[in-house]
């Protein structure tokens, strides 16, 4: 039978633009290897799954035009964050001195990252996404882990909610971006807010999802395996990017609140990202040889670009793209052997 193919995008805010850099070279190839000028990235994978800027360009990717066929490439999906980048991390003088950078205040206004979700995403609802899907957040009112799911919201109103609330409440990092309060389309409210704080990288959330997935009637192909074991399955998982700053300890020994705040979002972050490679790792390790190397993690390099997420210069834009660049060439080998395997199994 043909594998569950998976593809999970990490959180990391612009930094967006180095996946979405691999993203657009993959679809490329899909389109040069299949002789299809059409052909789209979101129909080459059984299942996505994204955390904050991978939730969104999952959503992307995903969104039906009015005709029922992918309405974006994955070139458009990239071209959110190079186009309108610089705006949606803008911040005003006066809102600099109200947040005091973020220390009392979140240090975004929402509202250009909101109309930039309302012109790509419009008034689409998760259940009318093409393919499963799985983008995380958090529920702090009731304190648990929030999973948005397609297959969810195709049974039940009180599953759906339009995407432009699902990739504002994926995304609504703290700090940066106020929580937000959405209503599924049944009209149950949920305070929000990014899913970076449990899963930057959702790869293992992915796995479990597609463990009780019945794929053959999700996508009406006989051919595909129902709740699949990872022997099914080839994983896709792309980073935003490596970054380790180092903390020292004279520095950090009698540190307070407000010195801790930033590199705990940074820690937490990508050692999240790390704890689940390394799961997805050994649990790759143990199947056959010819199924073993069908989990792939995709870690850009940050070469010439500052790290921040939120540094949308238009300099700082434009590096995060050539280092991108640079990624797919690093990668290129593996990135070639992912597109015959998504190609074979399709």
């Amino acid at each position: 039978m043909k594998k569950i193919r998976i593809l999970s995008l990490d959180g990391g805010g612009i930094r967006g633009i180095l996946s979405g850099t691999i993203l657009t070279y993959l679809e490329e190839q899909i389109k040069r290897k299949t002789n299809n000028d059409k052909a789209s990235i979101g129909e080459y994978f059984d299942l996505v799954a994204g955390t904050s800027t991978g939730g969104i360009l999952c959503l992307v990717f995903l969104c039906p035009d009015d005709n029922g066929n992918y309405m974006f490439t994955a070139r458009e999906a990239l071209d959110i964050y190079l186009d309108q980048g610089d705006e949606i991390f803008d911040v005003s003088l006066h809102k600099k001195i109200k947040s005091l950078g973020g220390l009392r205040d979140e240090k975004y206004e929402a509202h250009e990252l909101e109309e930039a979700l309302l012109a790509y995403l419009g008034e689409k609802q998760l259940s009318e996404l093409l393919r499963p899907c799985l983008i995380t957040s958090y529920d702090i009112r009731n304190r648990k882990a929030h999973f948005f799911t397609s297959i969810d919201a195709t049974k039940s109103a009180i599953y759906d909610y339009y995407l432009r609330d699902v990739a504002r409440a994926t995304s609504a990092a703290p700090t940066y971006f106020e929580p937000v309060r959405i209503k599924s389309i049944y009209g149950t409210p949920y305070a929000l807010i990014d899913g970076g704080v449990f899963a930057n990288n959702p790869a293992l959330c992915a796995y479990a999802e597609a463990r009780n997935i019945t794929f053959s009637e999700a996508l009406n192909d006989p051919e595909k395996p129902d709740k699949p074991g990872a022997k099914n399955m080839i994983i896709v998982s792309i980073g935003t990017g490596e970054v380790k700053e180092p903390y020292h300890y004279k520095e950090f020994q009698d540190a307070g609140v407000l010195k801790w705040i930033n590199p705990l979002i940074d820690i937490m972050m990508s050692g999240n990202s790390e704890t689940v490679d390394y799961q997805l790792k050994q649990i790759y390790e143990t199947l056959p040889e010819k199924d073993c190397e069908d989990y792939y993690r995709i870690q850009p390099k940050i070469i010439n670009a500052n790290h921040a997420m939120d540094n949308a210069k238009l300099t700082n834009l434009k590096a995060l793209h050539e280092d991108g660049l640079a990624s797919v060439e690093f990668y290129k080998e593996q990135l070639d052997e992912i597109v015959e395997k998504l190609v074979a199994n399709h």
